[in-house]
């Protein structure tokens, strides 16, 4: 026995050392953005800034300050594969109730889920539009401040890329927005027969309800954690 404990504490020993002197595996990046905790799922992602801005909101003159990141996950060869920018209320004090205006209406080409009905006291709206890159300029139609702020950075796409927006606010005046280009090829499974073909749009789906739950959770969380959810598929070669 007394042998045996040697040669356990002597392996337990050298593993340590090996431990000791192996790299250590890259762990998630996180940046702030107002009270939320943006927690990326990979070391890879690159800070862009952030900015502070105030949202007006119901009744008069309610105003709900907010502060915007914004994130960028690059290629091997430096090109830019998603921009992510989050913004969120600042303060976790609870406010007087706020009314909110904001739309989530159907539109062509687009996915749309809204959670809230049509609240006039909620907001849970999630847009997804898959193919945002697409001639019929939906992008500069519908978020031209977006694509400004993305050029000027030197941070537009270059590939074909998907758009996810989802808004959630709350009557106490909580507030969060995510804003994301993706990649497609971040966001769909290889096309290699007819089923496949056929269920290349269900990841990206499902990323965009699991990055919606993320947010709408983070809400509640006293330190307002927002676990991104890693993409489908593996960073292109």
């Amino acid at each position: 026995m007394r042998h045996l404990l040697s040669r356990l504490l002597a392996a337990a020993l050298a593993l340590a050392v090996l431990s000791a002197c192996a790299p250590m595996p890259a762990g998630p990046a996180e940046f702030s953005a107002g009270r939320t905790r943006v927690v990326l799922p990979s070391s890879a992602w690159e800070d862009l800034g952030s900015f502070d801005e105030t949202l007006l909101a119901l009744p008069p003159p309610a105003q709900v300050p907010l502060q915007t990141r914004a994130v960028a996950l690059r290629g091997a060869h430096n090109e830019v594969l998603a921009v992510m920018l989050v913004q969120s209320h600042q303060r976790s004090d609870p406010r007087d109730r706020t009314l909110w205006t904001a739309s989530c209406s159907q539109e062509q080409g687009l996915w749309v889920q809204d959670a809230a009905a049509g609240s006039p006291v909620r907001v849970d709206c999630l847009r997804f539009k898959r193919w945002a890159h697409t001639s019929d300029r939906f992008m500069e139609k519908a978020h031209p401040g977006l694509v400004r702020w993305v050029n000027e950075r030197g941070a537009a796409l270059a590939q074909p890329y998907s758009h996810l927006n989802y808004r959630y606010a709350t009557e106490g005046g909580a507030y969060i927005e995510v804003n994301a280009l993706v990649d497609l090829r971040l966001l769909k499974l290889p096309a290699g027969n007819t089923p496949d073909y056929l269920r290349a749009g269900m990841p990206a789906e499902a990323w965009s309800q699991q990055m919606a739950r993320a947010a709408r959770v983070s809400v509640g969380m006293m330190d307002g954690f927002l676990a991104v959810p890693p993409f489908p598929a593996a960073l292109p070669q």
